[in-house]
């Protein structure tokens, strides 16, 4: 098959889905399809002459800024300086006519522009196919505090938490009552998200009202809205899902802190098991559950579910990932392989599964 894979971009996770993309274009030109790397921001600047198709079977990488993930994100400012339309037009350079020459899109983009459906719209306009969710299901798993909401709707435990949006009081609320946690109210501490970011940018625990503080600020730098929930002390769990069946339960154990961006993608800074030192009770009720968000937020095609467990067992879903990381780093590949599903059989499924 001919196929493009997008990556870069502009979002704080450009780095990740550079990573990812690598991997994914490698894995698919082994197992014998003619594939382009792009960076979908820079795309590719050079005049293209002839046959679009014929394009697939001459070239190698197109995607120049792959580097090893640093401990921090990414400049934008300094990709957006590259390109001088880069406000008029989020696609660089024969970005568009090469995913229309595609027989499909393998898109391993994270974050903003990129897993919030803004371009799974534009490509379904464009009748371009592509890998994961719909542009629909994609911009409600995005969201936070309406995927909570949801979550709730349906009877998936999922922390206790509060909408706060940039110029409002920073005093933490008293007196939320709910029924997710045993506690009536939302105390410290608490976990500060932006309400669509991913990688744990812009996420902090606070523990008091100056860390609350200084958790919204951070926030609010990548967007005006912010979560605010109850921080669970426990256990880390994801579990990935290819065409609605679960994978092997992940266990995610920092070494330090939390599951943060640093953490996430730096050697040896977690210790991550799979399948999970846990019961197969409740190995059983993570699948379940990661099963159900995927029906509920009408996934497709593949995603990744988060979760928590308390120290009296008590599990709690966090958010779904519909574009999760494929880096040397992330979670589903590890979880796949457990399954007996070797990375480029991975790749090939979730493009198998395009409809």
């Amino acid at each position: 098959m001919n196929i493009v894979v997008l990556a870069g971009g502009i979002s704080p996770e450009r780095d990740v889905s550079l990573s990812s993309g690598k991997m994914i274009y490698t894995a698919l030109k082994e197992k014998g399809h003619q594939a382009i790397l792009l960076d979908v921001y820079l795309g590719y600047e050079k005049e293209i002459v002839g046959d679009l198709t014929a394009v697939f079977a001459q070239h190698t990488d197109w995607a120049a800024d792959i580097v090893a993930i640093k401990s921090e994100s990414p400049d934008i400012l300094e990709v957006k300086a590259r390109r001088m339309d880069g406000d008029k037009n989020f696609f660089g350079p024969n970005v568009i006519r090469l995913c229309q020459a595609a027989d499909v899109v393998f898109i391993a983009l994270h974050g903003e522009s990129g897993e919030d459906g803004k371009i799974q719209a534009a490509f379904d306009l464009m009748g371009i196919r592509y890998t994961g969710s719909d542009h629909m299901s994609s911009a409600i798993a995005m969201d936070k505090i309406l995927s909570k909401e949801l979550f709730r709707l349906h009877g998936i435990p999922t922390p206790v938490g509060i909408e706060v949006s940039q110029g409002e009081a920073v005093k933490l609320p008293e007196g939320m009552k709910s029924p997710d946690i045993k506690s009536p109210d939302i105390k410290y501490p608490v976990i500060v998200k932006a309400n669509n970011g991913g990688s744990s940018v812009g996420v902090s625990v606070a523990r008091n009202d100056l860390e609350y503080a200084e958790a919204l600020k951070e926030a609010y730098c990548y967007d005006e809205v912010a979560l605010v929930e109850q921080y669970i002390e426990g256990r880390e769990f994801s579990v990935g899902v290819l065409a609605g069946k679960a994978f092997p339960v992940i266990e995610i154990a920092p070494k330090q802190g939390f599951f943060d961006y640093h953490n996430k993608y730096q050697p040896g800074a977690t210790v991550e098991t799979c399948p999970a030192l846990i019961s197969q009770a409740t190995a059983s009720l993570l699948q379940r559950l990661a099963e159900k968000v995927f029906v509920v937020l009408r996934l497709k095609n593949y995603a990744r579910i988060d979760f928590m467990m308390d120290g009296e067992g008590d599990v709690y879903c966090l958010e779904a990932n519909t574009l999760p990381g494929m880096s040397p780093a992330s979670l589903l590949p590890k979880e796949a392989a457990v399954a007996g599903i070797e990375f480029g059989e991975l790749c090939e499924r979730i493009v198998a599964g395009v409809r």
